[in-house]
């Protein structure tokens, strides 16, 4: 057994191995309550108390039983709470021989709640002022004011457990506040389960092995190791953050009212206490954002409430918690960045066509376009050739062989590329980039009433015909290529930033506590960031690479 407060990286990793070992010895064969267990495991090694919300029958005492065996030679106390209890029945019968010898009001508490190290009281709301006022100093302070003499407590665990929550108004509220985690049992959903539960059953005891079970000695020495741990500064606004979003949530909620969404500065600090526990136990030195993901057993104090809870923490989880949202943030901010420069490069060359008037008696729509200012080419024996240059990358108008895959610019007469200009669209004769095959070249006029070339796969692609003018502009494209750098860099700044988070995500993993369903999600969201980087990063080579060759192209 492990005796001391684990140090080196070995000792912590041991530590975690067997905590979840002993999660799993005490959920085995308790079907669906696997999350349960462990949550109720986490609360006992953080000194915490429990509270089972769910219909009867459904092994919620099983649960408190299935714990004590967490502890090695612990005690236990179990209570069915009713309206009639009295506080002898839960902390121990007055002494009559030390009322009668000594006149002191003492009780006889071996055997009940105030020497057990976990305790289960059903039904707890039904009990009396007397039990439950009792029970606020024993849950909150770990004390038993027996007489004259204040008791400590040696109760690592309480569950308490209802079919109902506490009535508003009915001064249980204090008692309700104290109970830190809160979770909802439901009957057995899955059809195998239930199957296994009516044939196989579950034994009322766990089998855990040897050297698992923890010992006082041990216990205590956790306990003075988490008080050392320190909530760290980015942690804190990483929980202030949630704790603001709550906040707002239950601003703009219709559905539940302030009570049922206040969460009380005292079980705000409990809560810390079991972050602190479950990066411990998770063989860390420091809480982790994805331990903050527990809070959503802390937080609630309605279905109502629950259901908000469960809405913001996974919003939480997929956006905020590793600064998701920031990385997307500046990938979304350079892809606009490079639209921006497409869309300037486009407003700046593209042909617009202006309508003219048709002459004759059939009225029909005729365009025009300025191209004295075009200059004429030679290719091959052909000398009034223009040259219109593609505005956009990778793509191919041709399928003819011995062409190049990718079209930068293509050479069209300039007689035939007038008349294709007047009647708006239509096919032309030209050359593809420096090859000398004549290819069949199809334009048309996009909606904007700009003139096109059409890709294999018809889709438009704008163009622009070579000028004196912009053949001498080199410095827009210096301009254009210092801002594509620029988002080149914020691309290089947002991978890393992206390492950095996957690699704090990846240190709280495997996590004991947390169901995967959420760190799954996340993953999930991560792969997708990643992908998404991925794409700009492409899309800012592609767009770097077509604005340095753009001055050969105008050439």
């Amino acid at each position: 057994m492990i005796s001391s407060i684990p140090a080196s990286h070995a000792q912590k990793a041991l530590l975690s191995e067997r905590i979840n070992n002993l999660a799993n010895a005490l959920a085995d064969g308790v079907y669906e309550r696997e999350h349960t267990i462990k949550i109720c495991l986490l609360a006992a090694l953080a000194g915490e108390s429990v509270f089972l919300l769910g219909p009867p029958g459904i092994a919620k005492s099983l649960i408190a039983k299935r714990l004590i065996q967490a502890f090695d030679q612990s005690s236990y106390f179990e209570y069915l709470m009713t309206r009639f209890s009295t506080p002898e029945e839960v902390f121990g019968p007055l002494s009559i021989q030390e009322l009668k010898d000594n006149g002191r009001y003492l009780r006889l508490t071996k055997g009940y709640l105030p020497t057990a190290q976990v305790v289960f009281l059903d039904e707890i709301w039904k009990a009396g002022p007397a039990i439950l006022n009792t029970l606020l100093t024993v849950v909150n302070e770990k004390t038993f004011n027996n007489g004259s003499d204040i008791e400590r407590v040696p109760m690592r665990l309480l569950v308490s457990a209802s079919n109902e929550l506490p009535d508003q108004d009915s001064g249980l509220e204090a008692l309700f506040d104290r109970i830190l985690v809160r979770i909802f049992v439901n009957r057995i959903q899955n059809k195998q389960n239930f199957k296994s539960m009516l044939t196989v059953g579950t034994p009322q005891e766990a089998h855990v092995p040897d050297g698992l079970a923890i010992t006082d000695q041990e216990y205590h020495d956790w306990q003075q190791a988490l008080d050392k741990l320190a909530l760290e500064n980015d942690v804190f606004e990483k929980l202030y953050q949630l704790k603001s979003m709550l906040d707002l949530a239950a601003e703009n909620s219709t559905s539940t009212t302030f009570d049922e969404m206040y969460v009380s500065d005292r079980r705000w600090k409990k809560a810390i206490k079991l972050l602190k526990a479950s990066a411990f136990f998770n063989g860390r030195d420091a809480i982790n954002p994805l331990d903050l993901l527990l809070l959503q057993d802390c937080l609630w104090n309605s279905p109502a409430s629950l259901a908000i809870v469960k809405e913001v923490i996974r919003e939480f989880a997929l956006k905020y918690a590793f600064d998701q949202q920031d990385v997307e943030h500046q990938i979304d901010i350079c892809q606009e960045t490079l639209r921006d420069i497409q869309q300037e490069l486009e407003a700046r060359y593209t042909m617009p066509l202006a309508v003219e008037k048709s002459s004759g008696l059939i009225k029909k729509q005729v365009y025009g376009h300025d191209l004295t200012a075009a200059k004429t080419f030679q290719s091959g024996n052909r000398k009034d050739l223009l040259k219109l240059v593609l505005l956009q990358s990778n793509t191919t108008v041709t399928d003819v062989e011995n062409t190049d895959k990718y079209c930068h610019w293509v050479y069209v007469p300039k007689a035939e590329f007038e008349k294709v200009i007047r009647e708006g669209g239509g096919e032309v004769f030209g050359y593809v980039n420096q090859n000398s095959t004549l290819c069949a070249l199809q334009f048309d006029v996009d909606s904007d009433e700009l003139l096109v070339i059409k890709d294999i796969a018809n889709r438009s692609v704008l163009v622009s015909a070579v000028t004196e003018q912009n053949q001498n502009e080199h410095h827009l494209f210096q301009v254009w290529q210092e801002r594509i750098e620029q988002v080149r860099q914020q691309l290089e700044q947002a991978g890393f930033q992206l390492r950095q988070l996957h690699r704090q995500f990846h240190d709280a993993l495997p996590h004991n506590f947390i169901e995967p369903e959420l760190p799954v999600a996340m993953e999930n969201s991560l792969q997708q960031l990643q992908q998404q980087l991925e794409t700009s990063v492409a899309e800012c080579e592609a767009a770097a690479q077509r604005m340095n060759h753009f001055t050969q192209y105008f050439a």
